[in-house]
């Protein structure tokens, strides 16, 4: 979909902040009320915008660790790779999970409380995924940048 000034310009507010009214979103972006909802329509029934969402701090939840496993699978048949995604999606600890090229199979961020809750997560769940080779994991110190896509690596 080609994506003109305004729609980058919705797609920055709203990334901003999804509970944004419509009217200020409208004044924001220099349209009036219905263009504006009609621009966002077209791009929610194209798939630009997938959905809205709350960003959830973590960390104060009990989440405090944020680890980063590197994996390697045995297997690399289309069955193989099936299945450890869907193993994964049963983890609720995992957060993100990309299948990935280079030395190792698969990236997994995961959230933990600790060093022990990583341990445990790592003897109950991880390590009870049939077909793993090898596995690396780094906890990640500090987030330096956390966001989506912007519309400015568009311009």
């Amino acid at each position: 979909m080609k994506l003109d000034r305004f729609d980058t310009a919705i797609l920055e507010a709203l990334q901003g902040d999804a509970r944004i009214s419509l009217q200020e979103l409208s004044k924001q972006v220099g349209l009036t009320a219905s263009p504006c909802w009609t621009r966002i329509k077209r791009m929610e029934e194209a798939g630009v915008i997938e959905g809205y969402s709350v960003r959830v701090n973590a960390a104060r939840i009990g989440l405090g660790e944020t680890v980063i496993v590197q994996v390697t699978l045995d297997s690399h048949s289309d069955e193989a790779l099936f299945e450890f995604g869907r193993a994964l999606e049963a983890i609720p600890e995992v957060l993100e999970a990309f299948l990935v090229s280079g030395d190792y199979d698969y990236y997994v961020r995961i959230a933990v409380s600790d060093t022990r809750d990583y341990e445990r997560l790592l003897r109950e769940r991880l390590y009870k995924i049939p077909g793993i080779r090898h596995s690396k994991s780094s906890f990640v110190l500090r987030q330096l940048k956390r966001n989506s896509p912007t519309m400015a690596i568009l311009a």
